[in-house]
């Protein structure tokens, strides 16, 4: 079953369940796959290109975490976290500080770094690797790290 279809299945089955907080944040979710859809123009979208949106609308849900936090808003950070939790389900599992270092390394050996002027090779390469499992800024902070 493609993610797509996944999501839609798992829409129902919240609306089933009467569950309104499942249901709010997966239709949002659904919106979001349809301005995709209408923009690339085809019927179903591909699982990256489902991952990707996912990806954005958590992006969204935490930086809106953040800003909530600092405003000491308590209430609408405990319903971002919600909604975050809910689109972290669809997405694949984030990989280990371990598995982030040596993907990193290898993509500076790949692309033979030697200096910070290489960081923009080596991150296209290291968000390659990574396939969305991997936030951009901590891998951003990582090959500053490791690069000479």
């Amino acid at each position: 079953m493609m993610l797509q279809e996944k999501l839609v299945a798992e829409l129902k089955a919240s609306m089933m369940a009467k569950n309104a907080d499942r249901t709010g944040t997966l239709r949002m979710v659904k919106s979001a796959l349809g301005y995709v859809q209408i923009e690339k123009k085809v019927e179903v979208l591909s699982d990256a290109d489902v991952t990707a949106v996912l990806q954005r609308e958590a992006k969204k849900r935490r930086d809106a975490i953040a800003e909530y936090e600092k405003a000491g808003r308590e209430e609408l950070v405990v319903k971002e976290r919600a909604e975050l939790l809910v689109i972290e389900e669809f997405l694949p599992k984030a990989l280990s500080a371990e598995e982030l270092e040596a993907l990193v390394k290898a993509a500076i050996a790949e692309v033979g770094a030697t200096s910070k002027k290489d960081m923009g090779a080596v991150m296209k390469a290291a968000q390659a690797k990574a396939a969305g499992r991997a936030d951009g800024k901590v891998l951003s902070g990582l090959v500053g790290r490791l690069l000479p």
